[in-house]
């Protein structure tokens, strides 16, 4: 028989509980070092989230971003479920807002700040932070720009106001431009921001278009057929009528590409979801899914023309890059709108 003194037994009490302590408290505090930044929080899960095949969502949170700060400024209104609760009119709800994704992932950076004592973090912050480190990972570490917090989460999310307001994959050129003047940007920072189309996935419905008879505009004959094609295929493949396709002909495979007759020079086609100046080249060949984005390449504007931000963003990855930046830090900051704002407890209701 083992016997324990009462200092055995004290000192394993103690033990216990100060690992108990331990347990408690943030990972950075408990190795002994300085507490996890709300940044560092929102960085490490959507860096846990996108490992592997997440790259997707990192996509969506660009996206979602985008949806959000166009509509009544950045204060999450695109993350409230409904405003008022059962009338279905939030901005999920629009039919510009279609196939956006990254909610879960929001609540579960809301969550882990919770957790961690930070419980005065909008969700318009927090969306504007993933945001950023979803673009800092999908370019590699190329992209990064430098945001302030201190946004405030709206009460009001309206589905007609998001249909209104939000430019469909379908404007026209001048209609794009006239959209993005409104907020206060320039030509050159819509074919910036159109460069986030090299990642992330599209839905059949907002490129049929391109694909009917009767109303494409002009698209490159061999890549509209074996889009096609490939959108017939996917529609059994997925079991709907309206499939998702990849955004961009680079992260298609080979034989797409090979039938589609891309043109892959200075292109790195062994990399998948990676945000680079890739899209402005498959423009340049008129192999591009919307509307909006083929629209690009037709300004006839002399004065702020979008076709020559177009090319030079296709000739320099660092240009673009730069402009990339810049444009969203400019999106990110656009100021809320509304009768009145608040600290969501909850990103999908208000408190």
């Amino acid at each position: 028989m083992v016997k324990f003194s009462a200092g055995c037994v004290a000192l394993s009490l103690c033990c216990c509980l100060w690992l108990a302590f331990l347990a408690g408290l943030p990972a950075e505090a408990a190795r002994g070092g300085k507490k996890e930044t709300v940044e560092e929080t929102v960085k490490r899960v959507v860096g846990t989230a996108m490992e592997g095949s997440g790259r997707r969502l990192g996509a969506a949170l660009v996206r979602l971003l985008f949806h959000d700060c166009w509509v009544q400024g950045c204060d999450a209104s695109v993350l409230l479920d409904t405003v008022p609760a059962g009338s279905g009119t939030g901005e999920k709800d629009a039919k510009n807002n279609n196939g956006l994704d990254g909610f879960n992932l929001i609540d579960d950076i809301k969550a882990e700040l919770v957790r961690l004592g930070e419980t005065n973090v909008s969700c318009a912050d927090i969306l504007v932070l993933a945001a950023r480190d979803a673009t800092a990972i999908l370019s590699g570490g190329t992209i990064n720009y430098a945001i302030k917090r201190g946004r405030v989460d709206g009460v009001v999310s309206s589905a007609s106001d998001a249909d209104a307001i939000l430019p469909p994959s379908t404007f026209k050129i001048k209609q794009l431009k006239d959209n993005f003047a409104l907020k206060g940007f320039t030509t050159r920072e819509l074919v910036a921001l159109s460069g986030a189309h090299a990642v992330g996935v599209a839905h059949l419905q907002s490129f049929a278009d391109r694909l009917n008879s009767s109303t494409e505009t002009p698209i490159d004959g061999a890549y509209r057929n074996a889009l096609r094609n490939h959108t017939e295929a996917q529609k059994t493949a997925q079991g709907t009528n309206d499939p998702i396709e990849l955004n961009n002909i680079r992260d298609m495979d080979g034989k797409f590409q090979t039938d589609a007759g891309y043109d892959a020079t200075g292109v790195n086609t062994a990399v998948v979801g990676v945000l680079d100046n890739s899209y402005y080249k498959a423009n340049l060949q008129n192999r591009v899914l919307f509307r909006s984005d083929w629209e690009l390449r037709n300004d006839t504007d002399t004065a702020a023309n979008a076709g020559i931000a177009l090319a030079e963003f296709g000739s320099s990855a660092s240009k673009w890059f730069v402009a990339f930046s810049n444009a969203m830090a400019k999106l990110s900051d656009l100021r809320a709108e509304g009768p009145r704002f608040e600290i969501r407890k909850n990103c999908r209701k208000i408190n």
